[in-house]
């Protein structure tokens, strides 16, 4: 069995030290356990001290494409380097690295395909009691949205199995936590969440300048997201209440007609008309909508069954370098042979 611990890095040169420094080079349940840096185009020393630190693996990304495309890059890799579980975490260190053989419990004990570690938002220090307040109330929404029980869906410290991470695509040019998880639960990925710990503060969050911007951030992330999963259920559910309120400023009109003083109520019967209108075009792209949710699902099921075809031929990583000092190409595996079997003979004779 093969652990991959990928870290996504943008200009991570003073963090990286102190969160490399922490992490195992053994797992209990792991034969092997490797580290893969993901460098979202860093303009500093962050592959240098990668290096330095004897990390394993390197995907390099020509320029800043974003936390989400970085975390997308490296389940890709993972994949191709033949892990059987990914371990996700941060490069400020928020995360307590002595927690991943609990993060990997519930995969190894084949009860999870994703696990999420949970980071007790409460008891952070650095969390102001509305930030506090924000997350839990967060974190509810995206549970209704994708039914599931994951009670910190912003934890960014998360294990996928081979599985899992295969079925992923992450679309969201913004961040990753909450679409995979709404994208998880809507697919029937099973999903658990144990308690984990966290270490002190080493910066300030660089995806949010401030409080209202991860509000309206995530907000629009969520809707946005549900919205592609559940449009017909999004877009009937307003069409519905627009509906409504036509009939009841229609009603006011009719009765006021009915009083004889209709002729003073013209403009209710006009904006019963509009919000009638809207309703109706709503509707429509509720129905257009669920149209296209079928064909993502289908495009969704393509693209993993390309995944697995790439994984069975041995396709490289893109953007990918050796990390490990002796500069040796790792072995890619085949989706279905073991970890560090080299590229198939289907693969070979391709390239012959």
């Amino acid at each position: 069995m093969k652990l991959i611990i990928q870290i996504p890095c943008y200009n991570e040169e003073e963090a990286l030290p102190v969160t490399l420094k922490a992490l195992p080079r053994a797992v209990p349940g792991f034969d092997e356990v490797e580290w893969l840096i993901i460098d979202d185009g860093s303009a500093d020393r962050t592959i240098e001290v990668a290096r330095s630190f004897g990390v394993d693996h390197i995907v390099r990304l020509t320029n800043n494409k974003g936390l989400a495309a970085a975390f997308q890059a490296g389940l890709d890799a993972a994949l191709k380097l033949g892990a059987d579980v990914i371990v996700n975490t941060d490069a400020d260190n928020q995360y307590n690295a002595d927690d991943i053989p609990k993060l990997t419990a519930p995969i190894l004990a084949g009860t999870a395909d994703m696990v999420v570690g949970d980071r007790q938002v409460e008891t952070i220090e650095h969390f102001s009691p509305l930030k506090v307040r924000l997350q839990h109330l967060g974190s509810w929404v995206v549970r209704q949205a994708s039914s599931t029980s994951v009670p910190d869906t912003t934890s960014g410290f998360r294990a996928y199995n081979r599985e899992a991470a295969i079925q992923l695509v992450v679309v969201s040019k913004f961040t990753y936590t909450l679409e995979t998880i709404i994208q998880a639960g809507k697919q029937l990925v099973a999903i658990d969440h144990v308690p984990i710990g966290t270490n002190e503060k080493l910066r300030e969050s660089r995806l949010f300048p401030s409080m209202w911007a991860y509000i309206r951030r995530n907000s629009t992330s969520i809707f946005r997201i549900y919205a592609q999963y559940e449009p017909l259920k999004v877009f009937m559910t307003a069409a519905g209440i627009l509906g409504f309120l036509a009939f009841v400023v229609w009603l006011r009109f009719l009765i006021a007609y009915i009083d004889g003083s209709g002729a003073g109520h013209v403009q209710s019967l006009i904006l019963g008309a509009v919000l009638f209108n809207a309703s109706v075009v709503l509707a429509a792209i509720g129905i257009l909508g669920d149209l296209l949710a079928a064909q993502r699902s289908l495009t969704q099921r393509i693209f993993e069954r390309v995944r697995r075809v790439e994984l069975q031929v041995g396709v490289a990583p893109s953007h990918y370098e050796p990390g490990n000092p002796g500069g040796k190409q790792p072995k890619t595996t085949g989706a279905d042979a073991g970890p560090a079997t080299g590229k198939t003979q289907e693969h070979e004779a391709v390239q012959l």
